[in-house]
């Protein structure tokens, strides 16, 4: 799907939601932001922070590429970043506190 503006962007959000079966609820708890966020990006909310979108993005299992004339193609880095499960860290932290 070609994302030209905010609208686009959040359509395309919601679609992925929606083919995946999550409420925005859902969503929301496992990109780590807001319900009321989720609705804001959802409707195409012109303004928002890059790092809750990657969040957003990466609990739909989606990625975001950028193309276009004298964009130089980034490869991917041999050495991979490992991803920590911060809930996870999170939830086990929890359950060893007094």
């Amino acid at each position: 799907m070609r994302v030209n503006t905010p609208v686009d962007f959040g359509l395309m959000i919601r679609q992925a939601r929606r083919a995946r079966g999550m409420t925005q609820q859902e969503l929301a708890r496992a990109a780590a932001v807001g319900r009321q966020w989720i609705v804001a990006i959802e409707a195409g909310k012109p303004r928002a922070e890059l790092g809750k979108v990657l969040q957003t993005l990466a609990a739909l299992d989606l990625s975001l590429s950028i193309h276009g004339k004298g964009i130089p193609e980034v490869r991917e880095s041999e050495d991979p970043i490992e991803v920590i499960d911060l809930q996870a860290v999170l939830d086990a932290h929890r359950r060893t506190s007094p």
